[in-house]
């Protein structure tokens, strides 16, 4: 059976890339090594790993890919930290109660 990995890596200028592989270690190392000149990272090496994820069904870690790359920087954060509880009070939709605006103590 093959594993697939969807993971995060956090960028030298602080940003983060989302992906997934079937090898993470290998792909970490093409990451740091600048093998596609046209791959996010390249110009933002290095990379360091911050999170992953294993699945057997590659239709679920294509899914969870295309979903932790639609999140906000502070909900990825609060993934990386294990912070379930900013993970659920990021993902809900503020506007749904006419309130654009986030507390600023977060």
């Amino acid at each position: 059976m093959k594993i697939f990995f969807v993971y995060m890596v956090q960028c030298s200028d602080d940003s983060f890339y989302v992906g997934v592989t079937s090898n993470l270690y290998k792909r970490l190392i093409e990451h740091n090594a600048g093998i596609y000149p046209s791959a996010y990272t390249f110009q933002r090496r290095p990379v360091s790993l911050k999170w992953f994820e294993q699945f057997s069904d590659p239709e679920s870690a294509f899914k969870t890919e295309k979903q932790l790359k639609g999140w906000s920087r502070r909900k990825k954060i609060a993934l990386i930290e294990e912070n379930w509880a900013r993970v659920v009070k990021y993902s809900k939709n503020y506007t749904e109660f006419g309130n654009n605006r986030e507390s600023s103590t977060d």
